[in-house]
């Protein structure tokens, strides 16, 4: 909500600079969010009268003004502008005027000049020269009674500042001016100028008639009918001045005066033309199918759940949100009809968003509108009409359903104290909360207030306790230090720190990305093979409608919003949450029933594998590069891998990661169907993982090194084809060798090319060097034969392997 300081002085006008006004609002709980000057600083501008314009007699664009600036003689000023004729008032800038910056930011010094052989001594300005507005069409035309000579800042009161305040839901009664001038006010202790509605003469008996067929749609409805206005008036300067402060254009008077009031006290209205009301108007609920033409052009179909304006041949309004297009005022409307309601909060909440806009009247419906004062507000509407646009006002026309009941809400004094953290008495509390003019009666201990019919965020004891301390002041809270010992909680040596992991996989040459947890429904059935995720009940879009339970398909994202951009090689990766449905999980402080949200860390390698370099030559990284920053990235942990299916992940070319036996993720290369979708010219490889086991680390253990020297033996074996590196590491460690063997590491793979190597078809041979040692002596050739012949006779049995002759 934005306004200028001068609107809201008019009611109240404390003794404080702007920064201050400022500053007591923010602190009282209307967040100042932005001060914004009207008019950047400019001097020696003045309301000049052009008596006469004569064309230039050496140019066809620039015509030679005679300016009546009030210093007796007339300056000749040379302009180009379109509109420049005489007996127009138009600003004028003098000989030594400092106008506001251009674009390069320096102020713009009006000097004596000469405009092809005229001398011009001075400048007539537009809006934009003057940083008033971006119209630059012409000379900026002010009003006839504009006094020839004054400054121009003061005419059009441009030392002003625009206040725009972030308020949160709870705040509707400060939706206004006036219900700022209302806080501001009680925060100050300085009094509020009430204004006064004085009932309008009635020159005419007529009436429509009015039907309220929903009362929990509307609980009041007031109206009128005005006979005879002149649509074609312009609106008032002074209005249309702070409607643009307001944020709001001007549209047409009426348009301008339903705007005026509701930013003056918060009250929104609607303005019909009469005639083309058919027959009187039903308040009442939509039914299925019916539709309606808005006045911004949008048709929209509405069901029993959105409540509606309707006349004989149909919708005229949605009720609380905007006007229909059939009944809007025009340049021929001639009669009107003013309406002023209170629509209940719950009947206008979330049907803007269900249609896509949102409208300044469905905000402030939504939140709630004193249901007390449509009736003095539809006056003060009809007293401007009549002022501007002129006519005739019928009866007052009012219609009460059911309005909202206020229970009184009790504030305990010392809870009060307790929870605001400083010494106060009674008497502070009764003060507090009458400079709110809320009306209370006192107790022993406690004062019971009924709020008012504009508060409807007065509930709870709570909610008092907040005015109380906001009104005392925030900054007048004591300084306390903390009762309870400080003490930090240390992470333990067996568990690291989810920022060490970002940090290495960094050293590993990847990048963080952080994503929505929303993501499209089909990212889940094609990456995740989740064929129920779990939907969102008011997603922000319908790309972003359920909840991830993978980071896979995040980082394909990322990656297809890089290479768009034409980036050659992408290392990123993720650490965040995913949500899996879980009929075993209980709501807690941290948990939501039936939904488990565990941690993971995802990555995601494309391009070269080194990036580019002169030391080797390039080659797209593949699944052993990403394998290797997966054990990496666990180190010293030991890591298996299995191979393994993964509905976003190559058949042939993925594995899943084990850890002491359990599984804790995937790794592998995308699918070639999902790299054809997203249309990728490369496949990239991705890992995740659960972060708890990445977090999880084993305490270092002192070992001490053998005396004793190690010895090494090389065997090859034959096994057959589909006997895998895992299987073979398994049997060689398997094997009895009363704890000799230390290390095995396989160092070469033979396959042959054609038969009559000794290797039958379907076979290979595999090479692994044994390391054994011994911590008590060193080894015999008797031992070190024993242990060899134990893990050959191992292999045997576990792969059907056998020594290679």
């Amino acid at each position: 909500m934005q306004f200028p300081e001068s609107w809201l002085r008019s009611f109240c006008n404390p003794p404080l600079t702007t920064q201050q006004l400022a500053d007591t609002l923010t602190m009282g709980g209307l967040e100042v969010e932005d001060l914004r000057p009207v008019a950047p600083p400019f001097t020696q501008v003045m309301v000049g009268e052009i008596k006469e314009a004569a064309q230039h007699p050496n140019a066809d664009r620039l015509r030679v003004c005679q300016v009546d600036v009030g210093q007796g003689a007339l300056l000749t000023i040379v302009c180009g502008a379109p509109n420049a004729r005489a007996g127009i008032k138009v600003p004028c800038a003098l000989v030594g005027a400092q106008l506001p910056p251009g674009d390069d930011g320096k102020p713009f010094d009006i000097k004596l000049g000469q405009l092809r052989g005229v001398e011009s001594q001075g400048m007539l300005c537009s809006a934009r020269e003057l940083k008033l507005s971006e119209d630059h069409g012409g000379l900026l035309e002010l009003a006839a009674d504009a006094p020839v000579g004054g400054n121009i800042r003061d005419w059009l009161k441009l030392d002003d500042t625009v206040f725009t305040l972030k308020l949160t839901p709870n705040l509707a009664h400060a939706l206004s001016v006036y219900g700022v001038a209302r806080e501001l006010a009680a925060l100050t202790n300085i009094a509020v100028a009430a204004p006064e509605f004085v009932a309008n003469p009635v020159t005419h008996p007529d009436s429509l008639p009015i039907t309220l067929s929903a009362p929990d749609l509307c609980g009041r409805f007031s109206g009128r009918i005005v006979r005879g206005v002149n649509t074609k008036v312009k609106t008032p300067a002074w209005m249309v001045e702070r409607l643009a402060r307001c944020g709001q254009r001007s549209v047409s008077p009426l348009v301008d005066i339903s705007n005026y009031v509701m930013f003056e006290f918060g009250r929104p209205s609607h303005i019909f033309d009469l005639d083309k009301i058919h027959g009187g108007l039903d308040v009442r609920w939509g039914k299925p199918g019916e539709q309606l033409k808005l006045l911004n052009g949008n048709t929209v179909t509405v069901d029993e759940t959105v409540g509606v304006i309707a006349d004989a041949n149909g919708l005229e309004s949605l009720a609380g949100i905007m006007g229909g297009d059939a009944t809007a005022v025009s340049d021929d409307t001639q009669n009107i009809y003013i309406e002023a309601a209170f629509w209940w909060p719950q009947a206008i909440q979330g049907r803007s968003r269900r249609y896509q806009f949102s409208t300044d009247a469905g905000h402030r419906f939504e939140r709630g509108v004193d249901p007390s004062s449509t009736v003095d507000h539809l006056e003060h509407i009809t007293r401007l009409v009549l002022q501007i646009c002129g006519g005739s006002a019928g009866p007052m026309g009012d219609q009460t359903t059911r309005l909202p009941e206020l229970p009184p809400v009790t504030l305990r004094v010392a809870r009060a104290a307790k929870v605001i953290g400083m010494p106060l008495t009674q008497a502070d509390c009764a003060q507090a909360l009458g400079r709110l003019g809320l009306v209370f009666t006192q107790g022993e201990g406690s004062l019971t207030v009924t709020p008012p019919p504009h508060r409807f965020d007065l509930t709870i004891e709570e909610d008092l306790i907040e005015e109380v301390a906001r009104v005392i002041g925030y900054n007048q809270l004591p300084d306390v230090p903390p009762q309870a010992p400080v003490t930090p909680q240390l992470r333990t040596e067996a568990k690291r720190s989810r920022f060490a992991v970002c940090r290495q996989l960094a050293a590993l040459g990847y990048q963080e990305t952080i994503n929505f947890s929303f993501v499209q429904e089909q990212w889940e059935r094609d990456l995740a093979g989740n064929a129920d995720p779990i939907r969102l009940l008011n997603p922000m879009s319908s790309q972003m409608g359920v909840m991830r339970s993978s980071l896979l398909g995040s980082l394909l994202q990322v990656l297809k919003f890089n290479l768009d951009r034409k980036a050659e090689r992408v290392r990123v990766f993720e650490v965040g949450r995913v949500f899996v449905r879980d009929a075993s999980v209980v709501t807690t402080d941290t948990t939501v029933r039936g939904i488990h949200q565990p941690m993971r860390v995802s990555g995601l390698a494309y391009g070269d594998s080194a990036g580019l370099q002169w030391g080797a030559s390039s080659r797209p990284a593949d699944f052993f590069d990403v394998k290797g920053d997966v054990q990496a990235l666990l180190a010293p942990a030991t890591l298996q891998f299995n191979a393994g299916g993964h509905p976003a992940l190559h058949p042939g070319r993925c594995a899943r990661v084990s850890l002491a036996g359990q599984n804790i993720g995937w790794v592998g290369e995308l699918h070639p169907k999902w790299r054809q979708s997203w249309e990728l010219t490369a496949a990239p490889v991705l890992f995740e993982l659960s972060l708890d086991a990445v977090l999880a680390r084993d305490v270092p253990a002192f070992q001490s090194v053998s005396k004793f020297q190690s010895v090494q033996r090389d065997i090859a074996v034959v096994v057959a084809d589909a006997v895998t590196h895992t299987a073979l590491m398994q049997a060689v460690h398997a094997a009895a060798t009363g704890g000799l063997l230390r290390d095995a590491l396989l160092f070469d793979v033979y396959r042959p090319k054609q038969s009559g190597s000794g290797l039958d078809v379907g076979e290979k041979s595999l090479a692994v060097r044994l390391t054994l040692c011994s911590d008590e002596a060193t080894l015999t050739e008797a031992q070190i034969d024993q242990a060899v012949g134990a893990v050959t006779s191992e292999i045997e049995r576990q792969v059907g392997g056998r020594l290679r002759s």
